[in-house]
């Protein structure tokens, strides 16, 4: 499975795309992940599994767009 997560982080979220959902947000956590390093504390607002990792990787594209963004933001 592939995994299309938003973490909401200080000044707004983080959309991220990962086959391993644990270890992802344990890095992120940790600060090991230079994107979100100096936006902690973070946390998980959802995650969706999908299947095919092309279709993750266009979702995930999708939801870092403008409309994907506004989408996000009002769900």
């Amino acid at each position: 499975m592939h995994y299309v997560y938003s973490l909401k982080c200080m000044g707004g979220f983080y959309i991220g795309c990962t086959n391993d959902i644990t270890d992802r947000l344990n890095r992120h956590q940790n600060g090991n992940v230079p994107a979100t390093a100096d936006r902690l504390p973070l946390s998980l607002e959802f995650y969706i599994a999908i299947e095919d990792k092309y279709k993750s990787f266009e979702l995930e594209k999708y939801l870092k767009s403008g409309s994907g963004r506004a989408f996000v933001k009002n769900i």
